[in-house]
């Protein structure tokens, strides 16, 4: 479903492709239904930084200023929650990368105490439900969540210790 820009002459729309493990975020103008910005936001690989590409192809076209800081302001909201994980210490960004892998980033009731031990034997207690809710979205007590913001420290990256 796509969302309108506030003057309406934009709408954005969010899509995931699995093929690229990226979401894929595009503003199109309305009137013509053009997509005149893409961003694209890899969740899955942090070597791979997110990207903005523009449609060179079409016609000259002049954005407001406030609709491309409203495309962004969505852009960054969806770098947050697809790539908050990745701000961690490197050692769990790989375990959350293999647990994300290994189970696609989803899993069920009946499989999540085994994972459960699985993590605990890799991470310290501190960073158990950070590489949970990244890995699963699923708190330590195995109810769901998508709040990677609230298991961050507040400026986001934690410290060395």
């Amino acid at each position: 479903m796509a969302i309108p820009s506030p003057d309406g002459d934009y709408s954005l729309t969010t899509m995931y492709s699995v093929p690229d493990d990226a979401w894929y975020l595009e503003l199109d103008l309305v009137a013509v239904h053009r997509t005149v910005v893409t961003a694209i936001v890899p969740d899955e690989d942090p070597a791979r930084e997110p990207t903005v590409c523009f449609d060179v192809h079409g016609d000259h076209l002049d954005i407001p200023y406030s609709v491309i800081r409203w495309f962004m302001d969505h852009v960054e909201a969806e770098t947050r929650t697809s790539r908050g994980w990745m701000r961690l210490r490197p050692e769990l960004v790989e375990v959350i990368r293999r647990m994300r892998q290994e189970h696609s980033g989803v899993i069920s009731d009946e499989e999540f105490p085994a994972a459960l031990e699985h993590v605990r034997a890799r991470v310290p207690q501190a960073d158990l439900q950070a590489v949970l809710v990244a890995s699963f979205g699923r708190r330590p007590d195995g109810t769901t969540t998508d709040d990677m913001e609230a298991v961050l420290p507040v400026d986001g990256r934690e410290s060395d210790g």
